[in-house]
């Protein structure tokens, strides 16, 4: 089975397709200067973005794991993520409070998605 890496960096590739599914890495905004809600859409894009290049959508994510770095913050975080989410077609999901490596993230996602 061949392993395929998509938008590869200096120490990581956004996603890694193998074995009919895509590991998406920790997904943050661009734009530091946004809100919880603001940098949440901001990553959702970037997801969309990254499962297209792999040949799926959000619908088919598997799990999710979100790691926010005010837990207080979730409602803002989850409004974002539900105007963008198919109702119908919800992955597993984890958010942990956490610390990112850049002050000016509030969140970092992850997860992992079937290729149809």
């Amino acid at each position: 089975m061949t392993i395929r890496r998509l938008q590869e960096e200096t120490r990581l590739s956004g996603a890694v397709v193998h074995g009919g599914l895509v590991y998406l890495a920790g997904q943050v905004a661009d734009d530091t200067s946004l809100d919880v809600e603001g940098q949440t859409a901001d990553i959702l894009r970037q997801i969309d973005a990254l499962l297209a290049e792999a040949g799926t959508d959000k619908s088919r994510l598997l799990s999710v794991q979100i790691f926010i770095t005010d837990i207080t913050q979730t409602a803002a975080m989850n409004r974002a993520w539900d105007a963008w989410m198919d109702p119908k077609a919800k992955p597993a999901r984890a958010t942990v409070e956490a610390k990112l490596v850049d002050p000016g993230w509030k969140l970092e996602i992850t997860g992992v998605a079937a290729i149809p």
